[in-house]
């Protein structure tokens, strides 16, 4: 009964006279959600769970367990499944999620010539500016959510600290709350992860654009993890074979 009572112990965490404390309040799990989603600090490796979705996405987990989930995102972008992605894969990629060419085109343009040499596997520059899916861990940059950690895992409590700090109690965030994200997460001196994110975040919105306006928490899941990408890319192409018939 006591060690039950210890675990129901509230855990501070703000204090009135730091108002950023109160402004952005941390995920602090309740019994159930702590029943629901354990040791939600402990990075998963394959999987993408939340407390919505506590099993994350079942079959994609299944169909890429031997990625991680960084890499699972990237998956997706790799059609011919050597590891290794070339621009014009990420241009293609991009075209079938709905970005058009001038987007896909600029999208090829920031993500290779910025991301190529960190994941390259030896010293010398990859001269195709390609992307190597087993080093993608180290092309992470700062100033993002922190749900992925710097192995590529997904960390569920970073992923749940995002949308209690920034949601305002909805099930997604706006633009208005993405504006506020961008700045709340900046870190000093880190342009790069500063422009990161809010391309990444653009690019979000722009393939989701939600009718209400509210990015909703299940789909960001499912963009970490990457199962989505298919989902749109399918949809998309069936929509374009109807129009054609």
């Amino acid at each position: 009964m006591a060690d039950v009572q210890k675990q129901n112990v509230s855990i501070q965490t703000a204090i009135p006279d730091v108002r950023v404390t109160i402004d952005r309040p941390p995920f602090n799990p309740t019994p159930a959600q702590r029943k629901n989603l354990p040791n939600a600090g402990t990075a998963r490796v394959n999987k993408a769970p939340t407390t919505s979705a506590p099993d994350g996405t079942p079959e994609w987990a299944e169909q890429h367990s031997h990625q991680t989930v960084l890499q699972q995102h990237c998956d997706f972008f790799d059609t011919d499944h050597d590891g290794i992605i070339w621009p014009l894969d990420t241009y293609r990629g991009f075209y079938a999620l709905g970005f058009g060419f001038i987007l896909s085109l600029l999208a090829v343009l920031i993500i290779h010539p910025t991301f190529s040499y960190p994941t390259c596997p030896g010293l010398l520059p990859d001269p195709f500016f390609r992307l190597y899916i087993e080093n993608i861990h180290k092309a992470k940059h700062g100033s993002d959510t922190g749900t992925y950690d710097n192995e590529g895992r997904f960390v569920p409590q970073k992923f749940e600290d995002f949308f209690n700090k920034y949601s305002n109690g909805k099930d997604g965030v706006t633009v208005t709350d993405l504006w506020k994200a961008l700045k709340g997460q900046r870190v000093i001196m880190d342009p790069i992860g500063w422009s990161g994110a809010v391309l990444e975040w653009v690019a979000t919105y722009f393939m989701l654009w939600p009718a209400d306006g509210v990015l909703k928490k299940e789909d960001v899941r499912r963009v970490y993890d990457g199962s989505i990408f298919v989902d749109i890319a399918s949809k998309r192409a069936g929509t374009a074979k109807a129009k054609a018939a």
